[in-house]
């Protein structure tokens, strides 16, 4: 009785211990590496269709997959990785080399992104170096020749749970990191990299999308470190570093007659380093359906800032489709509490809000800015709220 009473035990732990050999097997992580399709690492070769190929085989897999890009320099073409066949939500890419774009800025220059992930799901890009070598695009632009428009390097549009981590981004031909109508996005410790002339190149852009966390990056570059486009709803920023740039910008809205609205967007612990701007709320001078509303600027250091604090409704560059109209984005709720540092200006507080839509509901708490060791001053336009605590400037609300 004994005797079977073991080997019965023995049978079932040898039964749960192939299963459990079974589905560790099953359940473990597929790797595509993209030098097994072809792809080389001599910044040279195109590789292109090696990543495609790559990709698409990871689609096709049921299990975990993660696409690896080895160390070295891989040249790429625009590329798509498109999720609507993928059978697998999660797909890690993980790049522990560079991805380089054509030196010869007209192959990519029209194609609108050069890295393009498009309806994927639960995708994670894990470290990696994109250099777009876009200073040729830069100087053809600012030369004022007939030059493409240039591509964004990497974009995300229509998708959800997405994490970009340690990603080094470098010389944008136009725009580094693009979110576009997606959902549940962070983005981790990331650095953006290009020249403070360089046209159009911001460093982070977020439109039409929702729950998107920018957290501990370092952004330099031509134009918004962070620009935050209509439709945009709960995004939160913290731990970041901006210079050169044109600071993080709200806008510009109000562009279309019909636009969504910005709202539930949260500044934290910013650093701005001899910016054009700290933090920004920008909107055409047009009729729009647009607006802003519950902004929470926090923690904010200003060092040598040329406009710290400041909201612009009057935007109308070249004066063009824009004179002698007004505003229609309802600006309101928007939240400036201990934000200090040192203007370039004299005036480091500037709210030119719209007469048709003032702003309301402006709230400055803790605001200490100067100028050449004195005071800025503040200059406000149909703009109303409150201020609490100390001040400096003196409010003009």
């Amino acid at each position: 009785m004994t005797s079977t009473i073991r080997s019965d035990n023995t049978s079932l732990l040898f039964f749960l211990f192939f299963t459990f050999l079974l589905s560790s097997s099953s359940s473990s992580a597929q790797t595509y590496n993209v030098m097994s399709y072809g792809a080389k690492p001599d910044g040279k070769t195109d590789s292109t269709k090696a990543f495609v190929a790559a990709w698409v085989n990871a689609c096709a897999s049921v299990r975990p997959v993660t696409v690896i890009v080895p160390k070295g320099q891989f040249l790429l073409r625009s590329v798509v990785f498109d999720g609507t066949k993928c059978k697998r939500k999660k797909i890690t890419v993980r790049i522990d080399g560079t991805l380089v774009a054509p030196s010869d800025y007209r192959v990519i220059g029209n194609a609108g992104y050069w890295i393009f992930f498009n309806h994927v799901d639960g995708v994670s890009v894990y470290g990696g170096v994109l250099d777009a070598q876009g200073a040729g695009l830069w100087g053809c632009k600012l030369s004022g020749k007939n030059c493409p428009s240039g591509a964004t390097t990497i974009g995300f549009q229509s998708s959800s749970n997405i994490v970009v981590s340690g990603l080094t981004s470098l010389n944008s031909q136009m725009f580094h990191i693009v979110v576009n109508g997606c959902r549940n996005v962070k983005l981790q410790g990331v650095k953006v990299s290009a020249a403070g002339n360089s046209p159009n190149t911001d460093g982070i852009h977020v439109q039409s999308s929702s729950i998107v966390s920018i957290l501990n990056s370092n952004i330099a570059t031509g134009d918004d470190c962070v620009s935050i486009g209509p439709g945009t709803n709960g995004l939160w920023i913290e731990n970041v570093a901006c210079g050169p740039g044109h600071g993080i910008s709200i806008g510009s809205l109000g562009k279309d007659k019909v636009e969504a609205g910005v709202q539930n967007v949260t500044v934290k612990t910013a650093t701005f380093t001899k910016t054009e701007n700290g933090v920004r709320i920008k909107s055409w001078a047009r009729p729009s359906t647009g607006f802003v509303n519950n902004v929470r600027f926090i923690h904010c250091v200003m060092n040598n800032v040329q406009n710290p604090i400041v909201i612009d409704q009057n935007y109308c560059p070249g004066k063009e489709n824009c004179p002698g109209q007004v505003s229609g984005v309802k600006v309101s709720d928007v939240l400036y509490m201990d934000i200090h540092g040192t203007s370039e200006t004299e005036i480091g507080v500037k709210l030119d809000c719209s007469p048709k839509k003032p702003c309301t509901g402006i709230r400055l708490q803790g605001v200490k800015l100067t100028y050449q060791n004195k005071p800025v001053r503040a200059a406000c336009s149909h703009a109303g709220g409150i201020q609490a605590g100390f001040l400096q400037p003196s409010s003009c609300l």
